[in-house]
């Protein structure tokens, strides 16, 4: 499966060395104005080398629609684009041809396909994510004119982790450091934490949260097509995600009913009380914000020596060349934002259709 959503649909292709990545948009409502800066301002927010916390993989991400856009607008038609690699450094992975990498997905690629790109991962490579930050561009410039916003943050790295909910928060300050997180004392401790992880030859992994707000209630199947099982299955098809729970989450079930339980208020249109649900109930949205938190594991590519074993099952030793993260989670906040503006907006196009 290389598709994701029903409605508004991404197919992808691509690998991290190959000639470029990219994919098609399918559903695209016809007559939303498409800002091709602004996609390439979201690509900008996932690139590699922006800040000494990242991976100094120097690569332009440009991207370039190819169909599906007329003078500014989107017309309906199927939105195809690519975005060129332009900086592949191959032979920093001639030692990893014939071994295994732990914790990456070349053992597993092995024995499904027979084969695999051992040349940063291929299709398992997180730059794949590249075409998820352009559908998802698309489909936040649809949203926002149905009044939809989604932001999403970094909430923890290793043990630092944040002291509130996202409403203690200004949201908009999580762009203005390098680890994106709104709490500016929190982010330094992250980012020296992150340093110093990174001067170790080692990683670190962590969470991020998301907030969508003015998502209108009635978006979700009542069965095996539930908002939040779609946002699940979303969140988790990203590259090194480990976790996903939304409202109050695990957290809740430690808890009692009269605790948990969000009251109907007498208001116009109805509202509730508190939000422990996550803006969803029986899996169709309720009106009020949804919040979720995605867990990722440490990047798995350790500039450090590492037992492994080669193709043949033999022992040996791997120590990784070239350019890799510390710690993904300050690129994968707009993969987030852009995963959950996908599953959105199908979402909403889907009930347009059913109650129509």
């Amino acid at each position: 499966m290389n598709t994701i959503g029903q409605i508004f649909r991404l197919t992808t292709f691509g690998e991290s060395h190959g000639e470029a990545i990219g994919g098609v948009v399918d559903g695209m409502p016809a007559g939303i104005s498409v800002d091709v800066q602004e996609i390439q301002r979201e690509l900008n927010r996932r690139r590699p080398g922006q800040s000494s916390i990242t991976t100094a993989r120097n690569e332009a991400d440009q991207v370039e629609l190819l169909s599906g856009v007329f003078e500014g607008k989107s017309t309906g038609c199927p939105i195809g684009f690519v975005v060129r690699n332009t900086n592949q450094h191959s032979g920093d992975y001639d030692n990893m041809r014939e071994l295994y990498r732990p914790s990456h997905a070349d053992f597993t690629y092995t024995q499904k396909y027979g084969l695999r790109d051992h040349r940063g991962g291929g299709r398992s490579s997180a730059r794949i994510t590249i075409s998820r930050c352009v559908a998802g561009a698309l489909a936040k410039m649809a949203l926002r004119q149905l009044g939809i916003s989604i932001t999403a943050y970094t909430s923890q790295v290793g043990n630092i982790c944040l002291d509130h909910n996202y409403n203690h928060y200004d949201l908009a300050m999580a762009e203005t450091n390098a680890v994106r997180c709104p709490d500016q004392q929190k982010a330094a401790e992250m980012i020296r934490l992150i340093e110093t992880v990174k001067a170790e030859g080692d990683t670190i992994g962590g969470i991020i949260t998301c907030v969508v707000k003015g998502c209108p209630a009635g978006l979700g199947e009542p069965e095996f097509g539930k908002l939040h099982a779609t946002l699940g299955a979303a969140m988790l098809s990203i590259n090194a995600v480990k976790g996903f729970e939304y409202g109050e989450g695990f957290a809740g079930a430690s808890q009692r009913g009269s605790e948990q339980n969000d009251r109907f208020l007498p208001t116009s249109p109805i509202t509730t009380a508190t939000n422990h649900s996550g803006g969803i109930q029986g899996g169709i949205s309720n009106g009020q914000d949804i919040y979720f938190r995605v867990a990722f594991k440490p990047v798995a590519t350790l500039l450090r020596e590492q037992q492994t074993v080669t193709t043949e099952g033999r022992e040996t030793t791997l120590k990784a060349k070239g350019r890799h993260d510390p710690c993904v989670l300050p690129r994968a906040v707009p993969v987030v934002e852009d995963m959950a503006a996908i599953v959105i907006l199908d979402a909403y196009l889907v009930n347009k259709a059913v109650i129509l």
